[in-house]
């Protein structure tokens, strides 16, 4: 049983190397694997608190810990992302220099400064998390938009581009405006007191289910038929089906991400 309690904190570990090394990727500008990365720290997420239930190893440092690999995975990689499209958005030149930067030349940048709004979304998710560690209201949903949805929303952007560009696709995505109202809404929705079910399942019955197993199926047949442009609907189907649901039962709790 010793070994056991450690089993959801080693998950954990493995969603904050995930999102370390999406950081990495996200910083040299290669999206894609920035996107396979946070995937794979989203996927280490959804396991960690299954494990902490199945061996019933709930603990405070669980909590916090889990946090704080969203933080990274959920938090810091999507606001760089967002950094990343702003600048290619934005007027401006890169210089593609891998020197770094010394003597007179040390306080000089080579992208716009407004691309720095994109970081809104890591100030976002970071007062989310904390402010949802000291939240008393947890059982099966979620108040305001999950940090993996919000980085899943974000990290379709470049998705869509390099796989799926349709020049109307491409226009929206890469226009200033798009991404600034965007970031907005990302930045209210991921701390808005707004109910939304959660997703993790606490059995596997499909009465108690109902809600989560139509969903999965629905966003099953979104991404066959529309792959990664279907992320962007998912996301805002999930705040529709949430709102709806909640408004009919009356839900106003949260859990803790």
């Amino acid at each position: 049983m010793s070994f056991a309690r450690h089993v959801p904190n080693i998950i954990t570990l493995f969603n904050l190397l995930s999102g370390s090394i999406g950081v990495i990727f996200a910083v040299e500008g290669n999206l894609v694997m920035a996107a396979i990365f946070v995937a794979l720290g989203i996927f280490f997420d959804f396991f960690d608190g299954l494990a902490a239930r199945l061996l019933d190893v709930k603990s405070e440092l669980g909590l916090q810990l889990d946090s704080l690999a969203d933080m990274v995975t959920s938090g810091v990689v999507p606001g760089i992302v967002m950094f990343q499209l702003f600048k290619k958005a934005l007027p401006g030149t890169s210089s593609g220099s891998t020197e770094w930067s010394t003597g007179d030349d040390f306080f000089q940048w080579d992208f716009p400064v407004l691309a720095l709004l994109g970081l809104l979304i890591t100030l976002g998710s970071c007062y989310r998390l904390a402010k949802f560690n000291i939240d008393e209201r947890q059982t099966d949903s979620f108040i305001g938009l999950p940090t993996p949805a919000n980085a899943l929303l974000i990290l379709s952007l470049p998705l869509i581009l390099i796989f799926q560009p349709q020049p109307f696709l491409v226009d929206i995505i890469l226009n200033p405006w798009f991404l600034g109202a965007l970031t907005l809404f990302s930045c209210y929705m991921l701390n808005a007191e707004v109910p939304l079910f959660a997703l993790k399942f606490s059995s596997w019955g499909f009465a108690e289910n109902k809600i989560r197993y139509l969903f999965l199926i629905f966003c099953v047949i979104l991404i066959i038929f529309l792959q990664f442009a279907a992320i962007p609907l998912i996301i805002l189907s999930y705040v529709i089906v949430s709102l709806i649901t909640n408004r009919s039962n009356g839900e106003t709790v949260v859990e803790r991400h």
